[in-house]
């Protein structure tokens, strides 16, 4: 049923479509341009996007491009540090922990399986709905039936959104379809099952997002029916980080000359004649070209200044996804006395408080560690990142108190949590698609400005937003654009809509 979203037809969200290219084309390429073939490209960030777009221009015989990064190592959000007390320290996976679907026989294979399998990345797979123990704020409370319902309600959500496609109805929120699907209970079991399922998806809440897109971007992973993946995780345990599969892959063809760490950018300076780029130490660097691949979060914010500034359809673009955030709270402690399942859920009044919990003191994973870690999402993660961390951790030792009533909760011997939203790097974790966010938006937050200037990343991936295998599609799919401009001497590029509008005018 969802093979009808790969279209994305027009109909799907009730738009009217002022285009500027014909329609089909993924880029007009036009000749008569006094560029040079050899032409200069500088990728901002080095994530998966950046790192892969250097690598598909590399392999289109493009070699005069510069990643400019502006953290001392490539990964980008594929972040991890040492976590630990002294003699018992393990990496901890601050940012993307999984790979998320794999490959299911000879079908299609996800890239980030692909370089894990090349690199040989030690990975677990994950059993979230087979390794888990329930809690309340009394202790615990057996409401796997509860949790099981709600995994047939987040089931009936995407096979609706399937059909709201074909009849060609509006979007609305996942909220919505919850309800229409008659999953209104809101008792703190329920609420936290239901967290479980789309929240730690997502990053935000189904009153934040959208149910046809959320429905694809988790169908296109994970179902083998509309040609997904496969229906797992695979947790990287990996000492060396799960960043080192796209260190190593960028080694594979990167020169020293081809990489800028410690580079942050200010401004950029683009016309139809070329590009500067500002750093923050005040250097200028020139190109042809530019690939911006930051994250949603940074050109929300305005962190880079565009000069001139962004045209009024791509700052509205920009503006109308949103930058979720999801916080995951490290625990070490000298002993463990927590359940011996992989996942704990805690069902707390609040809904979004302190709900997830993962161990990693688990056979399959780092036994013997003495680590636990709770996520947090959305609005919530933001309330965590305004507090202390001694705040922070006083609350989470308070519902591991309740969670355990019977135990004397001790101090950890560690503690530690990233702050994604405020971090000017990067503002937020991974982008999340709102129901108020039409399919041209999308068009227009992926599409280039002018001839120069070239966006990718997570965020411009229609099919895959938010996952690191949408990073790398994205990767691939714009550089190889890129190429083909450079290789004409110009080009028109992607398509954008100049005015998104309503089929119907608004009823007052």
């Amino acid at each position: 049923m969802f093979a009808n979203l790969v279209e994305f037809p027009a109909w799907l969200l009730g738009i009217g479509l002022v285009m500027l290219v014909l329609p089909g084309a993924s880029a007009a390429w036009v000749d008569g341009r006094a560029l040079k073939k050899d032409a200069s490209v500088l990728i901002l960030g080095g994530g998966v996007a950046g790192v892969i777009a250097a690598r598909t221009l590399h392999e289109q015989g493009i070699t005069n491009f510069t990643i400019v990064e502006a953290k001392s190592e490539l990964g980008g959000r594929l972040a991890s540090t040492t976590f630990g007390a002294n003699g018992k320290e393990f990496t901890a996976e601050l940012g993307a922990n999984w790979v998320q679907g794999t490959q299911t026989g000879d079908g299609p294979a996800n890239p980030i399986w692909s370089l894990a399998q090349k690199y040989g990345l030690k990975t677990h797979q994950n059993d979230w709905l087979g390794s888990i123990v329930t809690y309340n704020a009394t202790g615990p409370d057996d409401y796997l039936d509860v949790l099981n319902e709600s995994v047939d309600a987040y089931t009936n959500l995407t096979i609706a959104a399937g059909a709201r496609v074909d009849k060609g109805l509006v979007d609305g929120t996942a909220r919505t379809g919850y309800s229409l699907l008659g999953a209104k209970s809101r008792t703190p079991q329920v609420m936290a099952s239901e967290y479980y399922l789309f929240d730690t998806l997502f990053g935000q809440t189904p009153e934040e997002s959208s149910w046809i897109a959320s429905s694809w971007a988790y169908n296109f992973t994970y179902n083998t029916d509309v040609g997904g993946f496969a229906d797992d995780n695979q947790m990287s345990i990996d000492p060396r980080g799960f960043k080192h599969i796209i260190q190593a892959e960028a080694a594979e063809f990167l020169q020293p000359h081809q990489l800028r760490t410690n580079s942050t950018v200010k401004t950029i300076k683009h016309s139809d004649s070329g590009v500067s780029v500002v750093l923050v130490s005040g250097e200028v660097l020139h190109a042809d070209y530019v690939l911006c691949t930051f994250s949603l979060g940074v050109l929300q914010n305005d962190d880079v200044v565009f000069e001139p500034a962004l045209p009024d359809w791509k700052e509205e673009a920009i503006q109308s996804m949103t930058m979720a955030t999801y916080t995951k709270i490290f625990l070490q402690f000298e002993e463990k006395f927590w359940f011996n399942t992989e996942v704990g859920l805690y069902a707390d009044p609040e809904r979004g408080r302190y709900p997830l919990w993962q161990s990693l003191d688990h056979e399959n994973f780092l036994p013997g560690s003495g680590i636990v870690f709770v996520t947090t999402t959305g609005d919530y993660s933001l309330r965590v990142e305004s507090l202390s961390d001694e705040q922070v951790q006083e609350e989470v030792l308070g519902v591991l108190a309740a969670m355990f009533p019977n135990t004397t909760i001790p101090a950890p011997v560690a503690f530690y949590f990233p702050r994604w939203n405020a971090d000017p790097l990067f503002r937020g974790s991974f982008p999340n698609w709102p129901s108020s966010f039409f399919s041209e938006h999308h068009e227009n937050l992926r599409a280039n400005v002018g001839e120069r200037l070239w966006f990718a990343g997570d965020a411009t991936s229609q099919k895959y937003f938010g996952y690191l295998h949408g990073a790398y599609f994205e990767g691939v799919d714009v550089a190889t654009d890129m190429a083909k401009c450079i290789k004409a001497g110009g080009c028109v590029g992607m398509k954008h809509v100049q005015k998104v509008t309503n089929a119907r005018p608004c009823q007052v």
